[in-house]
């Protein structure tokens, strides 16, 4: 049976709205008919995916992993299947997607300056090793669109003077004033390339290997989409929006979230809520938090996901301090817009392939707090970028180090104990938050700086990047007493509990609880009121009593321990974590 698949009324008016708004009304028109005509296609080819969302899109089962697709190695074997093999037999019904890195063919920043879009690098595997992972997990892919290798065939073409591609990118006079454009980097904005026509200076925003794509030419639009589309295709539940706010310049502006940017986001789930609409947006903004938020638009109409990217700089801050009030009053201000919050979650994460960045914490911490963070990762062995600031001076805008040597002095002489149980700490605090957990893989084992691979790139980030070889990976697992084993035994059962109580439900009510500055208490609540969860995370080296209010409940059960509480102060050792259960009353 044959289906005709036609675009609603509504469907056709919003995607031109969108277009006018970019490109005016002439070219709209003229761009319209052949971005509906990609959808039909997509729908013709794909009527599978036109199932809706569910009710309750993100639940409390939802949690993303963040690797590399060659993050575990063994010999010569492609990567994703060794990866697919260890991640089916270690955390299958632990977390629930699987957050693989940039994995197509690249030039440069460890898969971020990609060669071809639609490839799978071919150390990796390909396509069809993506099938042993979706059984098990739910897949996110990233969409780099910022930007594209100066190795790929488009680049290439532009070079050679290929009409097609002669407005992919964006040509600059490098005596243009650009003093107004926010730099996250060092290095020169426009970079000089020889061309069949001549030397022409093109924007790079993120490195002279990363050239920036002209969106002003609905022509790269057009073929962007085309690639979300694809990713579709291939099993992509969640496609992460990688640096989307520096997408669309304008010179004498700041060429970061402009208004048009935006409505590329729009239009992006205009389209994906009409062909694919299980498929979640999620974006990448490293700036401070109202900036960031700033993409959830008005609850339904951008991205569903946006990375909580003030998280990490405040946990380091409070474990630093051992004092959970700047935390507390941030995240009881922590909201999602308008009255379509159900669509709208954070993605909250304290580690990642990058390093920590402290931009986000401007406005939240005072600059003598952030030198603190800065102090001490030099002092514990870790590093620091730079960005370059509109008066030519240059600032901290990442703090490079393993999340676990952050935290814990690498050479201290502090028993193993209290170092693993600081990192803990900090992320049942991410795990206890309203919103989907993103753990980057690093964080399951605990790892440690890697300056050998820092020595070997040249890359402050490679700090953080190691890869492993299976053989070792497994053994020091099954090593009980290893730090490696002891940390992922404990992070799986962190997992286990969040995953099984709809109180960690990323649309439950949270609530912060004051009365001892040395404990972040916060309070879940199941959206259907039937379960509470009283969440105590001492951030300190130190025992602590915490007195719980009156209205947590008379009686109150440690999902970990089993003990029980009631109407009495609850005592913390250091770093401990307890997650209390409010039991009913007994009648």
């Amino acid at each position: 049976m044959t289906h005709s698949f036609t675009l609603s009324r509504k469907l056709k008016q919003t995607i031109q709205a969108h277009l006018r708004f970019l490109y005016g009304r002439e070219i709209a028109a003229k761009t319209s008919p052949t971005l509906e005509r990609k959808l039909i296609d997509f729908q013709q080819h794909h009527a599978r995916l036109l199932n809706p969302a569910p009710s309750s899109r993100f639940t409390e089962a939802d949690v993303v992993l963040l690797t590399y697709g060659d993050q575990i190695q063994a010999g010569d074997r492609p990567a994703l299947p060794v990866l697919a093999g260890f991640l089916n037999r270690t955390l299958r019904g632990v977390v629930s997607a699987i957050h693989i890195l940039p994995f197509f063919p690249y030039s440069s920043d460890d898969g971020f300056s990609i060669i071809d879009y639609e490839q799978v690098d071919p150390a990796l595997g390909n396509w069809a090793d993506f099938s042993s992972l979706r059984p098990n997990f739910g897949l996110m892919f990233d969409a780099v669109i910022n930007h594209i290798s100066a190795q790929s065939d488009w680049f290439n073409r532009f070079l050679q003077g290929d009409a097609r591609y002669a407005d992919y990118f964006i040509v600059q006079d490098p005596a243009t004033d650009l003093s107004s454009v926010t730099r996250s980097r060092t290095h020169p904005l426009l970079t000089r390339f020889e061309t069949a026509a001549g030397p022409k200076y093109v924007w790079t925003t993120f490195s002279a290997d990363q050239v920036d794509l002209n969106y002003k030419n609905p022509q790269v639009l057009l073929d962007i989409i085309d690639v979300l589309l694809f990713y579709v295709a291939q099993g992509a539940e969640f496609i992460r929006l990688d640096a989307i706010g520096y997408l669309w310049k304008e010179i004498g502006a700041s060429c970061i979230h402009l208004p048009q940017t935006h409505r590329v986001v729009q239009l992006f789930r205009t389209i994906l809520d009409a062909v694919a609409p299980h498929v979640a947006l999620i974006t990448e903004t490293n700036v401070p938090h109202a900036e960031n938020i700033s993409y959830f638009g008005d609850g339904r109409n951008e991205a569903q996901l946006v990375y909580n990217f003030s998280l990490p700089p405040l946990i380091l801050h409070t474990l630093r301090t051992g004092n959970a009030e700047v935390l507390g009053r941030w995240t009881a201000s922590l909201t999602t817009p308008g009255e379509q919050s159900e669509y709208t979650t954070y993605f909250n994460f304290i580690a990642s392939h990058d390093g920590i960045g402290i931009v986000p914490a401007k406005n939240l911490l005072t600059e003598a707090e952030i030198r603190g963070l800065i102090d001490k990762t030099l002092a514990h062995g870790g590093l620091t970028n730079h960005k370059t600031n509109p008066d030519g001076s240059r600032s901290v805008y990442e703090l490079n180090i393993t999340l676990f040597d952050a935290l814990s002095d690498p050479h201290s002489s502090e028993p193993r104990k209290l170092q693993i149980d600081r990192f803990m700490v900090s992320q049942a605090i991410m795990l206890a938050l309203a919103g989907v957990p993103g753990i980057y893989i690093h964080s399951l084992f605990g790892s440690h700086n890697n300056l050998a691979g820092v020595k070997r790139t040249g890359h402050n980030r490679s700090i953080n990047r190691e890869k492993w070889q299976l053989k070792r990976l497994t053994d020091t697992l099954q090593n009980a007493d290893s730090m490696p084993a002891r940390v992922f035994s404990r992070y799986k059962r962190l997992l286990q509990v969040r995953t099984a109580h709809p109180a960690f439900h990323p649309q439950g009510g949270q609530r912060i609880i004051e009365g001892n500055a040395a404990v972040f208490a916060l309070q879940r609540t199941a959206p259907d009121g039937r379960e509470r969860i009283l969440c105590l995370h001492n951030v300190t080296p130190t025992a602590q009593i915490f007195a719980p209010p009156p209205d947590c409940g008379p009686s109150l059960r440690d999902l970990f321990s089993g003990e029980s509480f009631a109407g009495q102060a609850i005592p913390l050792a250091a770093y401990q974590v307890r997650w209390l259960q409010v039991l009913p009353p007994k009648s």
